[in-house]
This record gives structure tokens, C-alpha cells and sequence, in this order.
């Protein structure tokens, strides 16, 4: 905010720079990802932000909130735990619901730009 007017956020997500990558907590072939928070709502509730993740797959869970996300570069293959599979290209755009659970499998270096709401 300035002055108490809200402002827009904006980023170029292909090219802006990420901080250092780190190990991958749920990797199964230890990748490494970073990401960087652009906007979070003044209630905590909301954020917006950039994601890198290497090569190799990982386990996810939305647990306690949704994310809707866009691929900015790289490929990669979701799969829900209930044997649902979308194939991601950059310009995907895709909504993982809170209770969502699968794997991630990158095949190129996936970045994408995210919004995470926070199920209260």
C-alpha cells in the first residue's frame, strides 16, 4: 500500500530471480526447488509467488488449502492418488484443491507462478 491506496504486484516469473535452491523435503530423488513470495493478503490468507523444482518426483498434499498455479517453463506429469494424470506444458493453468494428494514427476525444470489460499 502507499498512502493507504493498494498497490499492484508484478513480476516477470520467467525471468525474475529465485533464492538459492534447497533440498526438496518430500523428494524421492532428491531434488532441489525455490520460491520466492511476490504478495500475501493482509489476513495471512492468500499468497502469490514464483516456484522452481529440478528434475525428479516428489509427493504433494494440499492439506488446509487450495493452489492455483501456471506454468511458466518445463514439463512435468501429475498424478492424484486417485490415478488421475495431467500432463503440464508451459502455459498449463491447474487448480490443486485443499485434500489433493499425489506425485509430481519433472521431466524439465518446472517454474510456475502460484496463488495459495489458506482454508481457515
Amino acid at each position: 500500500m502507499t498512502n493507504g491506496i493498494p498497490t499492484i504486484h508484478e513480476a516477470d516469473a520467467a525471468s525474475i530471480t529465485l533464492p538459492a535452491a534447497s533440498l526438496k523435503p518430500t523428494s524421492l530423488t532428491g531434488q532441489t526447488e525455490s520460491s520466492l513470495t511476490l504478495w500475501e493478503s493482509p489476513d495471512g490468507h492468500a499468497q502469490l509467488g514464483v516456484w522452481e523444482c529440478s528434475p525428479g518426483t516428489f509427493m504433494a498434499r494440499r492439506d488446509g488449502y487450495d493452489e492455483i498455479a501456471h506454468i511458466v517453463f518445463g514439463t512435468a506429469t501429475v498424478t492424484s492418488e486417485a490415478g488421475d494424470i495431467s500432463e503440464l506444458a508451459p502455459g498449463s493453468a491447474f487448480v490443486t484443491p485443499a485434500g489433493w494428494s499425489g506425485t509430481w514427476t519433472i521431466h524439465e525444470t518446472v517454474r510456475k507462478t502460484y496463488v495459495v489460499r489458506t482454508i481457515p
